[in-house]
């Protein structure tokens, strides 16, 4: 039996029209229906009209009017309420802005996401004939280069909205932006533009990223981006940010560590978090058996943070890799935290060698905090 038609919005003409084509667009057939039949000359509204089986994708479509908008937003320079998502449309790109659309439902903010395109340079060693056509070749690439970036992420925007009608992700505003330069640098410079609430990233599995650490735009931006950054890794079992309860929080038992706490709160308001605080001392306070800074910031947590429960963690200096993992394959952790300090967060937290071993072997998301 064919489905019958009902009637999903009333509205003026020019509406009515900007409706069934932006339903038609997500693959919802529509027809408009004049609302005073006995008189269909008096504009009296034009009923929208849709196959009944329909109507749950037609109302999420409705809903959420401005994520399925035809118009696309473009960059600004204006500081904006934005999760900033770097993306290459690799598979841990894509799980990790996944896991960005749960985090920006949280905070009741929208999405930006980045691609970039790097035009790659000719040979250095160029024959003088060549100088004529250096700017036709390269112009020519360079808007080949550009177009496919654009294309691919008109691709993964329409397949978002497709996962959004489906309710695979929740409903959330995003845009998309496409930028030449190096990934690393556009994306540091980009945030300082828009001066975004988080950035989410992707990163491969762990062995992946012990061979190609070097170099890598993740532990890039890392060191040099003054915002909160989360990296996501390929084979998290991480879906959304509800189902984070357990995180180990690097601490250097100074004032830093409540200005990344209090971060930490606003990012996860609702989660009842079982928190480690865990210090690697510095060469200098290996051995060290001064409990007290340990023991104030404990207690301070619990006074402060009443929804999280804390419990502390002491790893030695010497021993502290083969402590952390045996840490990990004895707890569930869900989330690494660490304060970053300055610039370089490898460098002045830990020992650089020590701090990649602990964090970039570790197949666990991590927020790097700007304090």
């Amino acid at each position: 039996m064919e489905d019958r038609l009902i009637t999903v919005a009333i509205h003026t003409y020019e509406r009515a029209v900007a409706l069934k084509t932006l339903l038609e667009s997500e693959g919802v057939k529509a027809s408009l229906q004049n609302v005073n039949l006995s008189q269909p000359v008096v504009a009296s509204g034009v009923r929208v009209r849709i196959k009944e089986s329909d109507l749950p994708l037609a109302l999420r479509v409705i809903e959420n009017g401005d994520i399925f908008s035809l118009e696309t937003p473009s960059a600004t320079g204006e500081k904006s309420h934005t999760i900033l998502v770097p993306l290459d449309f690799s598979p841990y790109s894509i799980h990790a802005c996944s896991l960005a659309f749960h985090i920006s439902k949280s905070l009741g903010t929208d999405i930006t996401l980045l691609n970039t395109f790097v035009d790659p340079s000719l040979p250095g060693s160029m024959q003088l004939s060549d100088a004529l056509n250096y700017d036709v070749v390269n112009s020519e690439v360079r808007d080949a280069l550009q177009k496919d970036a654009e294309q691919n992420m008109e691709q993964f925007c329409t397949s978002l909205k497709t996962r959004i009608k489906n309710g695979e992700l929740p409903p959330v505003k995003f845009k998309s932006v496409v930028s030449e330069g190096v990934p690393e640098e556009v994306i540091v410079s980009y945030a300082r533009q828009t001066n975004p609430v988080l950035i989410v990233m992707g990163t491969r599995g762990a062995d992946t990223k012990e061979r190609e650490l070097v170099g890598s735009v993740t532990a890039e931006v890392l060191d040099t981006c003054r915002y909160p950054v989360f990296t996501v890794p390929a084979d998290t079992h991480l879906t959304e940010i509800e189902s984070i309860r357990n995180i180990v929080f690097f601490c250097t038992l100074d004032q830093e560590d409540i200005i990344a706490l209090d971060q930490l709160a606003r990012m996860i308001p609702d989660s009842n978090a079982d928190i480690t605080l865990a210090n690697i001392p510095s060469k200098k306070q290996s051995g060290s058996k001064n409990s007290a800074p340990f023991n104030a910031l404990e207690n301070y947590c619990r006074n402060h943070y009443p929804d999280f429960s804390f419990n502390i963690r002491y790893f030695d200096y010497k021993e502290a890799e083969s402590q952390f993992k045996e840490f990990l394959g004895n707890n569930r952790v869900d989330l690494i935290v660490v304060p970053n300090k300055k610039k370089n967060i490898f460098s002045r937290l830990f020992n650089p060698g020590l701090a990649h071993r602990l964090l970039f072997r570790a197949d666990i998301p991590m927020m790097v905090m700007p304090v």
